[in-house]
């Protein structure tokens, strides 16, 4: 046992601590940031002294704090501020919402939200120039689709991006057009930039608050550590990493946070001698991120096969580019993170890294500390998904955009969904998997994902067997991958783990999840959240 007294003790708890040499127990002593001791009630209270703070948590779940190992940060905390497009149920909805929005907003300012998702309303219509014309004719208007790769503007915002009927498309983008040629306000992947580079970019001290206003949000849910990852053709990248390093000069970041580095400015990257991993205990240099395709709700995922209602999607790099620079990455010492979404994407960047482990095997290189990472492997072909076997690889999963892809995936790609969100699948190579909420399409509450991925069904019990259910996982092994898993992956050695000397971040759930019926689990809720050992958010 640790000589230090603990500042708090919590008792009379089911603490799952993901600890291969102690799997559960009772109490758990925390002082200095770190965990003490973790044992039997009797055993750990012994240890209190006079100023020890003794919590009796009443038979509740105790793990370690979440990890968000796929979060794009800086644009959900700045999203919190705009219109919320998540909850409706057909386009009049977010037509009144907008309509709303336009009467409580001087003329000329921008109306920005995002998370309409069209294939779960009533009608699948998606917003277009016209009818954002006609809900707020005298603001620009720049509503994201739920999945980020689509986005929907009105004339104004069109206007000020200066696209017109000549306009071409951006490398890695489509501006689409009517018949008679106008733009229609739907743009697709890059093309979105056009309308971003119109808006003013918020001041510092603006982002700073987003920042803050989000980790209090992001404790409530009982996480407190994200990988944030950039997105493509990030303009404000520069502007997120200064504020992290803002807040942990000045002492305020309340997060574990690994931050990730455009693809497109990889010979910067290199010439300045960064390293993943470089950092300290709350700050680090993460992945190096790209992109193979796009996404299945905007139809620019790249498949094998034609999709039901349109052609097969559409790489965003040329894969001799991309196998080109992920070899220079890993000869860096960089580790790196790709964007596949559709199936010949994930094939095709499976062919990249085998040949990237052949080159490495012949010419007596090493490989990375952290394994590159594959984002999403949303569809995977069982042959495909049987050579991830032999890499040395990572794979980050969503299982919370699984329930919002299943009318999707259903209408775009029908039985051939059960290639898709194949965790099960996946997590039977023997490959870590590591789960996240790809935040703002989701919500980034672990507790949804783990319910998506133990029960593969809505918050409402449908499908009522669950959508292809045999790449279902129990809740202990949704736990880990939120926990343990990408702890060990990017050798925090010091995280995921509820065992002396361990960081002292974790999260205390209403009921033990373990034990509850599946069905109960969006019932369940986050009581308390420490990190570094200090109590950040309580509820009882």
């Amino acid at each position: 046992m640790n000589a230090l007294r603990p500042q708090i003790i919590l008792f009379n708890a089911v603490i799952a601590t993901q600890n291969p040499g102690q799997s559960m127990a009772q109490a758990v002593a925390v002082g200095q940031g770190q965990v003490l001791a973790a044992g039997a009630n009797d055993d750990i209270l012994h240890l209190a002294g006079t100023g020890t703070e003794k919590i009796d948590l009443d038979g509740r779940l105790v793990v370690p704090g979440f990890i968000d190992t796929h979060i794009h940060f800086y644009e959900w905390a700045l999203n919190r501020q705009g219109v919320r497009l998540d909850d409706l149920t057909c386009l009049e909805d977010l037509l009144e919402r907008v309509r709303q929005t336009a009467n409580n907003r001087p003329p000329g300012q921008w109306i920005m939200g995002q998370g309409w998702n069209e294939t779960d309303w009533t009608e699948p219509h998606m917003p277009t120039r016209d009818t954002l014309d006609r809900a707020a004719p005298d603001h620009p208007v720049l509503l994201w689709r739920c999945d980020l790769h689509l986005a929907a503007a009105n004339s104004a915002a069109l206007k000020l991006a200066g696209i017109d009927v000549g306009t071409p498309d951006p490398p890695e983008g489509r501006i689409e057009h009517d018949p008679a040629g106008e733009p229609t306000g739907i743009l697709r992947e890059l093309a979105i930039n056009l309308v971003r580079q119109a808006v003013a970019p918020p001041d510092a001290d603006q982002v700073i608050k987003a920042f803050e206003d989000a980790t209090g949000a992001l404790h409530r849910r009982g996480v407190t550590g994200i990988h944030d990852v950039r997105l493509m053709a990030d303009k404000d990248g520069a502007s997120a990493f200064q504020t992290f390093q803002n807040l942990d000069r000045d002492g305020r970041l309340a997060l574990r946070s690994w931050v990730t580095l455009p693809g497109d400015r990889l010979d910067d990257i290199i010439g300045l001698g960064l390293r993943t991993g470089f950092g300290n205990d709350r700050l680090r240099v993460g992945h190096v991120k790209f992109f193979s395709d796009g996404g299945m709700g905007a139809r620019t995922a790249w498949m094998i096969d034609p999709y039901l209602d349109a052609k097969c999607g559409m790489p965003l790099m040329d894969m001799a580019t991309l196998a080109h620079d992920i070899g220079r990455a890993d000869k860096a010492g960089l580790s790196v993170m790709v964007h596949a979404v559709g199936d010949r994407a994930n094939r095709e960047l499976i062919t990249i890294f085998e040949a990237l482990e052949s080159h490495r095997a012949r010419s007596g290189g090493s490989r990375p500390a952290i394994p590159h990472r594959i984002e999403h492997v949303q569809m995977i072909r069982r042959e495909d998904a049987d050579r991830l076997r032999n890499l040395h690889l990572a794979l980050c999963v969503t299982p919370a955009n699984m329930v919002l892809d299943i009318n999707l995936i259903d209408s775009a790609v029908g039985q051939k969904g059960r290639w898709t969100y194949a965790f099960r699948r996946l997590m039977d190579t023997g490959v870590p998997v590591m789960f996240s909420s790809d935040c703002p399409v989701c919500d980034p509450d672990p507790l949804a994902g783990i319910h998506a991925a133990v029960t593969r069904q809505r918050v409402d019990g449908t499908p009522q067997d669950g959508w292809h259910p045999q790449n279902r996982v129990t809740a202990a092994e949704a736990i880990q991958a939120y926990t343990a898993t990408p702890a060990a992956v990017h050798q925090a050695l010091d995280l995921g783990v509820i065992a002396p000397g361990k960081k002292a971040d974790l999260a205390v759930l209403s009921e033990n999840l373990l034990t509850s019926q599946p069905s109960r689990i969006p019932h369940i809720r986050v009581d308390m959240t420490l990190f570094d050992g200090n109590i950040v958010y309580r509820r009882f």
